[in-house]
């Protein structure tokens, strides 16, 4: 994002948001606001800029580092889309509109407590209350939500960084990024790049990512695991990718990367798909996981629809941080 015209006729709205912004930390720091802190351990996930930048595979794999480490991970989350504002659990069962898309997807992949609330402090707590066992919770966003007291914060960047420097909305960050190699405060921060190379002059870590490979939308829901083979057998197929997420093109360029010739349909974020976006006779059809959770195998006549995965491997060195930065409490007895 450049600093043409339209971003400078924008700007003073962005310096108002910054001062407010700057106010409301500063409220924080001097102690006339305050976080609250669970009984449990709080990790959030969130980013700086708006718009995807990887936040719900970071979860998921930092879920199941949590699990593989003996912990029982909870996932809040406010839900994109929700008209209630009060706290509800994510069933597998839960509509869509009900409970949004990446936490039922969250909800499906992680096999683990999920709540959404708009209210993130209560949320949690209504997680803790119908899963007492659970030991560590993880908010799917949140970075900005500085009531719910954190042990740590994994500050994601994508291709863009951050962009032209500058707040909404002149530019595409929530908060000014911190000067400096380092992030400030009391709380632990870790930046995760997902992407090829740091994006920002903030120390972090690469975090890699790779299709898991193919699975048909029916077998999907059945739970059963995409297959890298049957990634590789569509190579040869006339295909129609979709996407209905902030950043289509990263999906469309994994799929060209993988030997797959598509022709690409970009669809809108968080696109409902209350009515199929392809042509009736489309043959085969390939698509994200978040576009998946919302569409039913009865829907798609005799299209031949394939689901493609997103997995994220976090950097080693920040798996084995994990420990050493939160604390004691984090560690399971």
């Amino acid at each position: 994002m450049s600093r043409g015209w339209l971003a400078r006729l924008l700007w003073p709205l962005s310096a108002v948001m910054g001062a407010l912004v700057a106010g409301r930390q500063l409220l924080y720091r001097a102690g006339l606001m305050q976080g609250v802190d669970l009984p449990v351990p709080v990790i959030v996930v969130g980013n700086l800029v708006a718009g995807g930048a990887g936040k719900t595979p970071t979860v998921l794999a930092l879920v199941n580092i949590l699990r593989q480490q003996g912990h029982q991970p909870g996932i809040v989350s406010r839900g994109h889309g929700r008209q209630r504002a009060l706290p509800q659990a994510v069933l597998a069962s839960s509509p869509v509109h009900e409970v949004g898309d990446e936490p039922l997807l969250l909800r499906l992949r992680s096999q683990v407590p999920v709540w959404v609330g708009r209210d993130r402090l209560a949320t949690a707590r209504a997680l803790l209350a119908s899963d007492p066992g659970t030991t560590v919770i993880v908010s799917d966003d949140g970075l900005q939500h500085l009531r719910l007291g954190r042990q740590l914060q994994l500050v994601v960047f994508d291709e863009r960084g951050a962009g032209n420097g500058w707040l909404l909305p002149a530019g595409p960050l929530r908060e000014p990024l911190p000067a400096g190699m380092h992030w400030p405060g009391e709380v632990a921060t870790r930046v995760v790049y997902n992407a090829s190379a740091p994006t920002t002059p903030q120390a972090g870590t690469l975090a890699r990512r790779q299709l898991a490979g193919a699975v048909k939308l029916a077998d999907w829901w059945a739970g059963r695991p995409a297959k890298p083979e049957a990634l590789q057998a569509l190579a040869g197929r006339p295909v129609l990718a979709v996407a209905g997420t902030a950043r289509p093109a990263r999906f469309f360029n994994m799929l060209t990367q993988a030997g797959l010739h598509c022709v690409t349909l970009p669809l809108p974020d968080h696109h409902p798909y209350v009515d199929l976006p392809w042509p009736s006779e489309t043959a085969t059809v390939v698509l994200t996981e978040k576009d998946a959770i919302k569409l039913d195998p009865a829907r798609i006549g005799q299209t031949d629809v394939w689901v493609v995965p997103l997995d994220l491997h976090l950097d080693p060195a920040l798996v084995l941080e994990l420990a050493r930065l939160t604390p004691a409490a984090l560690s399971p007895a």
